[in-house]
């Protein structure tokens, strides 16, 4: 608003310009209606311990109830403390044409804990300032649940039949042990059989730092977590009286050889597509090996590059690195044990017990190697080219041109657990975000507002290219 002196009071001016300023943008009934569900989904405190994820499955089975849902289409169980919910969207095929497995939609109801005392806003109540949503889970991964009831909600008024069933699949465990989903894999197998899922919590777009539009991955490979324990052993003694078969220096020189040594290079078609997409927007030495490697992944200059850099390595192999120490028990003793924990990331399709074996001819018999815990890997998915054309129609009619990357991520999602049991995964969120504006897991977590409204369409147009009629 302009304000003239000679027309306006200055006090009157002020105060309308003030007023002006303040006023809230006009929202769609459909962006109002998707406000309020964000802002109810983020209200449960669904961390681990406490039993608000299984409120917050009762809640959205109470939303999908309502939009016409009916029961015998709904799962929802308790697990331990928590809880999952299955929603499925029957079809019909197209006339003369066979039935196709269903498609999934994935994403989880459990957030990482939130303490209130470290956040400027309350983590469980969701805020919008600065042109953000603020709150725990709004980018891991609140809005996907959002979205994705919100997209069945609106397929479900249009009368929309789709040409297969669509089924949506919230698990209440992926941030820490994803027992849900493998027991989904398992006992409910029939409810989650498909050809492919769609993942919303991996993937997505970049934004610049002024905020233009600068690419958008498609995630189709998930390196494995998997840890592992070095053990040294000994019937110590007093520290006067030392000896050369110290459980310290024999954990040390095992430590060394792990260092030493590097896993081989592995790539796919995943990775050759993300360095040849990368390389050509990334300037220097780097840039420059990763389209050789992209062109040749044989070829031990580039991957040496990529090597020595700790954002690139990670897609060209496995990689194990010491993360905890322990060993001792008195300053003026020998030790009688010195152990050392080993984080592993291994690259799509490594079995955890190949490298189990190659820790343990590493660092000799006189060293012990466990694996903690029970990691699961999966190989990469394909880049199926219905997949890849939905996706990026859609992504192109938000940003025309950008370019779509695939990605090999080194963190992990439920994706890993449908790899495994034969189900292609893809990573394709709706959210466009600037690198120094993610805090999924941190504080002060957020999304950009007008990110989350328009992957409401982001969701629509991919579903209804993919089982349209």
């Amino acid at each position: 608003m302009r304000c003239y002196a000679v027309s306006f009071s200055l006090a009157f001016c002020l105060l309308v310009g003030t007023a002006s300023a303040a006023a809230p943008p006009v929202l769609t009934p459909q962006q109002t209606k998707a406000r309020e569900l964000l802002a109810k989904i983020i209200s449960y405190k669904s961390a681990v311990g406490p039993d608000e994820t299984p409120a917050l499955a009762e809640y959205l089975a109470g939303e999908f109830r309502s939009a016409g849902f009916k029961e015998e289409d709904l799962l929802l169980e308790r697990y331990k403390d928590t809880a999952y919910l299955v929603v499925r969207y029957r079809g019909q095929p197209k006339p003369g044409h066979k039935a196709q497995p269903p498609i999934l939609l994935l994403s989880h109801l459990d957030v990482v804990p939130a303490l209130r005392e470290h956040w400027k806003r309350d983590p469980f109540q969701l805020d919008e300032a600065n042109g953000f949503f603020y709150g725990r889970g709004t980018l891991d991964v609140k809005s996907g649940v959002a979205v994705l009831t919100l997209l069945f909600q609106r397929l479900k008024q249009e009368h929309f039949v789709p040409t297969r069933d669509l089924v949506v699949v919230f698990s209440g465990d992926e941030e820490t042990t994803g027992e849900t989903t493998q027991e989904l894999l398992t006992k409910h197998r029939d409810w989650v059989d498909a050809e492919y899922a769609l993942n919303t919590d991996a993937g997505g777009g970049t934004l610049a730092p002024d905020g233009t539009a600068r690419s958008y991955n498609i995630q189709t490979a998930e390196k494995t977590y998997a840890s592992y324990k070095l053990s040294v052993y000994n019937t110590g003694g007093h520290s006067s009286r030392p000896r050369q078969d110290n459980a310290i220096y024999e954990l040390a020189d095992a430590l060394k050889a792990v260092q030493a040594y590097r896993f081989p290079v592995m790539w796919s078609d995943t990775t050759l597509g993300y360095f040849k997409a990368m390389g050509a927007t990334t300037a220097g030495p780097v840039g420059a090996a990763m389209q050789a490697f992209a062109a040749k992944p044989q070829d031990a200059a580039a991957a040496e590059v990529l090597w020595n850099d700790p954002n690139y390595v990670g897609p060209t192999r496995t990689t194990c690195i010491p993360t905890l120490l322990r060993g001792g028990h008195a300053e003026n003793a020998l030790p009688q044990q010195a152990s050392a924990t080993i984080n592993c990331r291994l690259f799509p399709g490594v079995k955890p017990d190949e490298v189990q074996q190659t820790l343990q001819s590493l660092v000799g018999k006189a060293v012990e190697v466990t694996v903690l815990g029970d990691p699961h890997y999966s190989e990469g998915s394909p880049l199926r080219a219905d997949v890849m054309a939905a996706v990026t129609a859609a992504v192109h009619a938000r940003f025309p041109g950008i370019p779509l990357i695939p990605i090999q991520e080194s963190g992990a999602t439920d994706g890993i657990f449908y790899r495994a049991a034969g189900i292609p995964t893809y990573g394709i969120s709706e959210i466009f975000i600037r690198p120094q504006d993610q805090f999924a897991h941190g504080l002060d977590e957020r999304i950009p507002v007008q990110s989350y409204y328009d992957g409401l369409d982001h969701w629509y147009r991919i579903v209804k290219t993919l089982a349209g009629r």
